[in-house]
């Protein structure tokens, strides 16, 4: 038996766009939420895509987007690898999933909390938790929230499971997301005893697939190589750039600040000190200025090469977060 990977593109929404029951699994799962009582028990699905009232407005899609009996909307969405607009565009989509459940005269009652729960098969942060839990939060001495927003972002590649505790589905479905793939020869027993895991294990068995389909999950998963590729290069010519830019503005600011200091306090004293102070901060300002630019030109070049190889617009605005119109001109 051979088996697809759950996170590319059509398997995921496979899964998690066409089976209620293990959407509903799945979030009850990853979503923190703190009693049964808020646990979802039934969900209806909506379109993935975010229509704006104003059509000279910007337009998205996200994977899978349903809301429950309450109301309450969830956006799921896999993320195979982080961009620096990557947590600007799941806020747009969320705030657009928000204000848009109220028709005009409505009240602001009605509203309902909309949850994004991003799976991201990268790393973004420095923190050694995989699990990130994002709300509107008074910072300094409440603590208080602003209900509506919440935000939740999983780091796949520091998942490691270390025991089940209170949370058992969270860690056979992360396992899920994290073990199987075209390598499988044999799934867990683990995951097979969960009737849940074991029907969505079911979804990924090649045979399920057509060829016309199986052809498309390999050039998912050949865009996605290219992608990464375009991005490590463009981060190393960015730090590279950086670094070499730093030192030399470090060297003019150090030159200049050291004579200024030496004027008062001895040219020989000042020119060491303003050298070494420059070179100190031109390297920290070089080094950020460098790792911005680089994160610029890395989507650019990333939006090239997928524009060169036929990608859609839509995808394309999906993995770099660049405009439409920027990647048409491009």
């Amino acid at each position: 038996m051979r088996y697809l990977n759950p996170k590319a593109d059509l398997t995921f929404k496979k899964v998690f766009g066409e089976h209620p029951d293990l959407v509903i699994s799945f979030l009850n799962a990853l979503l923190p939420f703190e009693s049964k009582d808020e646990e979802i028990d039934s969900v209806e699905y909506l379109s993935p895509e975010l229509v704006p009232q104003n059509p000279l407005r910007k337009d998205s899609v996200v994977d899978v987007r349903c809301k429950d009996r309450r109301g309450r909307q969830f956006i799921v969405e896999m993320q195979m690898m982080w961009t620096s607009a990557y947590k600007q565009r799941v806020l747009f989509n969320a705030s657009k999933a928000y204000v848009s459940q109220l028709e005009m005269g409505s009240d602001y009652e009605l509203l309902q909390p909309v949850y994004s729960l991003n799976l991201v098969n990268d790393t973004f942060s420095a923190s050694k938790d995989y699990y990130h839990d994002f709300r509107i939060v008074e910072v300094k001495e409440t603590k208080e929230v602003i209900e509506g927003l919440r935000f939740v972002f999983v780091e796949l590649p520091k998942f490691a499971p270390k025991g089940f505790g209170q949370k058992r589905m969270q860690v056979l479905w992360l396992r899920y997301l994290t073990e199987i793939n075209e390598k499988t020869v044999e799934v867990p027993s683990e995951l097979l005893e969960n009737p849940e895991i074991h029907k969505a294990v079911v979804q990924l068995e090649e045979s399920a697939f057509t060829e016309a389909q199986l052809l498309g999950y390999e050039k998912f998963w050949d865009m996605v190589s290219t992608a990464k590729t375009t991005i490590s290069s463009a981060r190393r010519e960015g730090l590279e750039r950086g670094l070499a830019e730093g030192r030399s503005k470090g060297l003019a600011e150090g030159l200049e600040k050291g004579l200024a200091e030496g004027r008062e306090k001895g040219l020989v004293e000042g020119r060491e000190k303003g050298l070494a102070e420059g070179r100190a901060e031109g390297r920290a300002e070089g080094r950020a200025e460098g790792r911005e630019e680089g994160r610029s030109e890395e989507r650019l070049k990333m939006a090239k090469v997928l524009k060169q190889q036929g990608v859609s617009l839509e995808i394309i605005v999906r993995a770099t977060g660049l405009a439409p119109e920027k990647i048409a001109s491009l």
